[in-house]
């Protein structure tokens, strides 16, 4: 799908803001893992937190082939700054699509112009991507739902003011999915708090936490959609949004790591040529080369399903397998384009390096992510 003209000078803004703002400065915040208020200041101020939410409610409304590559650029400055958007664009397409007039009117203005920020909060200590096996509990009472559980590995958690939270409300469902819920859980909520910092590879700069339940009280109508047990198909569609994100954010990665690849080669020389004519590295150019331009692809034909109001979960399962797969593979051949410099901070490969891997076992680790689809592919050929 080609984007529009405004779309198309949305990513041009985006371009702009990573080249001109983030690239000479985003050593300072990464390597002192410190978390980049400016520049979220000025994302607010562009709009980039209302890339999903309707215009009407002050937002961009952009297609998901433009909010792929927006986080495409986001992700090839900073991959942090990707994962700011990230969790909150899923949250703010919920609520747009699922979402009742009044949960609507309450959220998405404040979310589009950046002064709630959202997040989702699916994994468990005990569970990771096996969603199944959740322990967090919304018990139903008179005054709606009291929560019981815990939360980890939820991005943006310290800074976001409206938590998506997928749990059980029906305990004695079977299966148990059929027993969830989505609960729109605000950060003041009374019996509700954010937990330690998880120290992390990479991804830094933006916090990822344990969110804490106990006995959280929230309204009735807390439940996304205003009818209870219906939360793992509303997730499920915001992963298809989410694995679009995921595989963005790779991309950007894989580029930016690309980019860096194909200058050091052409500058680099040994033997009296430019290295890129020695054939391995050329070869590994070649293939790095390729191999993105699939993912890119891949991403795209997965945002065009989604745009079409079609059912993409195994579009975006495979893209998200492959870009994330792609984008280690590109970090780990830009270092060797490198040689020894390609381990020395002095270069940015070495983040991509460490920021890569996050995507491999993000929004559903590729293990599983296989598992997905192997089940959607058999699902669509039958015999």
């Amino acid at each position: 799908m080609a984007l529009t003209k405004d779309e198309r000078e949305m990513v041009s803004l985006v371009r702009d803001f990573i080249d001109i703002r983030v690239a000479p400065r985003v050593r300072e915040f990464e390597q002192d893992d410190i978390y980049p208020a400016e520049w979220i200041d000025e994302m607010k101020e562009l709009g980039f937190f209302g890339l999903l939410a309707p215009t009407e409610y002050g937002g961009v409304d952009v297609s998901m082939a433009c909010f792929s590559a927006v986080c495409e650029e986001l992700a090839r400055g900073w991959m942090s700054l990707a994962g700011a958007v990230g969790g909150h664009s899923v949250i703010t397409y919920l609520i747009k699509t699922f979402g009742t007039p009044e949960q609507k009117d309450k959220y998405l203005a404040k979310m589009a112009e950046g002064e709630i920020r959202a997040t989702m909060a699916l994994t468990e200590p005990g569970g990771g991507s096996d969603l199944q096996a959740m322990r967090t509990v919304g018990t139903p009472n008179a005054e709606g739902f009291s929560i019981t559980g815990s939360k980890t590995w939820i991005s943006n958690a310290s800074h976001s003011g409206l938590f998506g939270l997928l749990c059980l409300t029906d305990r004695a469902a079977s299966p148990a999915h059929t027993g969830m819920s989505v609960l729109l859980v605000e950060a003041d909520t009374p019996g509700f708090s954010v937990s330690k910092k998880l120290p992390k590879l990479g991804y830094r700069g933006v916090e990822a936490c344990e969110l804490v339940f106990d006995a959280a009280q929230v309204p009735a109508d807390a439940v996304l959609g205003g009818v209870p047990n219906r939360g793992w198909a509303h997730m499920m569609r915001g992963l298809e949004v989410g694995r679009i994100q995921v595989a963005s954010r790779a991309l950007g990665v894989g580029q930016a790591a690309l980019e860096a690849a194909t200058r050091y080669a052409q500058e680099r020389e040994s033997f009296g040529k430019p290295i890129w004519k020695h054939q391995s590295v050329g070869n590994m150019i070649a293939d790095m080369a390729t191999k993105q331009q699939a993912a890119r692809l891949l991403t795209l034909d997965a945002a065009d399903k989604l745009d079409r109001g079609e059912r993409a979960d195994l579009e975006a399962g495979m893209a998200k397998l492959f870009a994330s797969e792609t984008a280690m593979e590109i970090a780990l051949d830009a270092v060797r384009v490198h040689g020894g410099y390609g381990y020395s901070k002095e270069y940015e490969v070495e983040r991509y390096f460490r920021d890569a891997p996050l995507m491999i076992v993000g929004e559903g680790t590729n293990e599983i992510q296989r598992n997905v689809i192997a089940a959607q592919h058999i699902a669509r050929h039958k015999i």
